[in-house]
């Protein structure tokens, strides 16, 4: 695995990372259909040089994060955990926002017994501004679980606006941020001009699209599937390099249950595209 490395919370890690959100069972909710399945993704991942691995307790609830228990603790001395907060599931699966201070709390504190960690290296607040919470008030929620308790050892953003991220930046230091971004979506270019220019890092989530957005293909845009084709690579190591090629702040955190899929996108971390391909894709 090769791309280079970039620091996160305070660490350096390797820009190709790993997401869990694909660990659990559909709709990321209950078992995972292969168990055994599901950890030897996570060992391999980690064999194969991945520092950076990406949770949530409500992935499941709680089954991203016991496979990942299960799989590597005690954990290696170079992983870093991220895992977020401000959301939780249901007993049929429904996603819910919890975002007042007290429910940040909450949620930190089940991501420390599931994994079962004194300090989650990097926790990212996910913002939900519908439900109302002032976004100050739970900047200062992280601020205290970081600073007063020690429960979380930096403090991230997720699904934030550029103005959301200055304001956090005017108060605390940013230890990363995760939007939506792919070749396919572009609008939250901004902000990662904005990280870039920081030397914040930028973590996309969707990075090879998604089902939430069918009118933005990604893995079936035609320059993408002609440049797979010419290079003889599949269309998610394309996707995945071109995203690399953006910035050199930015982390990927593609998600697989398959071992053969996990192989594919760690190695598109070794993928130059030429600049035909890039002209290509725009």
């Amino acid at each position: 695995m090769n791309a280079g490395v970039c620091w996160l919370g305070g660490r350096k890690v390797h820009r190709m990372g790993f997401g869990a959100m694909q660990l659990p069972g559909p709709r990321v909710f209950g078992p995972p259909l292969d168990r055994q399945r599901a950890v030897d993704v996570l060992r391999y991942a980690v064999a194969e040089g991945v520092d950076h691995i990406d949770t949530a307790q409500f992935y499941g609830p709680n089954v991203a994060n016991e496979l990942i228990h299960a799989a590597l603790y005690p954990y290696p001395a170079e992983l870093v955990l991220v895992s977020k907060v401000g959301a939780r599931r249901d007993d049929s699966g429904g996603i819910h926002e919890a975002q007042r201070p007290e429910q940040l709390r909450e949620g930190v504190l089940a991501n420390l017994r599931s994994l079962q960690l004194d300090q989650v290296p990097v926790v990212n607040l996910r913002r939900h501004p519908e439900a109302g919470v002032p976004f100050d008030e739970q900047v200062a929620a992280m601020v205290a679980m970081r600073d007063d308790e020690g429960l979380i050892g930096a403090i991230g953003l997720s699904n934030v606006t550029t103005e959301e991220y200055a304001r956090a930046r005017a108060i605390t230091e940013v230890a990363c941020v995760q939007n939506a971004y792919n070749l396919a979506d572009r609008s939250d270019q901004a902000l990662l001009d904005a990280c870039t220019a920081d030397e914040v890092p930028y973590v996309p989530f969707f990075p090879l699209g998604s089902a939430f957005q069918p009118g933005k293909p990604v893995l079936t845009a035609p320059a993408v599937v002609t440049t797979a084709m010419r290079l003889g690579v599949t269309t998610a190591q394309v996707a995945l390099a071109w995203l690399l090629r953006q910035s050199p702040s930015l982390l990927l955190i593609p998600g697989t249950s398959s071992l053969t899929h996990l192989r594919e996108n760690l190695a598109a971390a070794k993928l130059e595209l030429d600049p035909e391909a890039m002209d290509a894709i725009g």
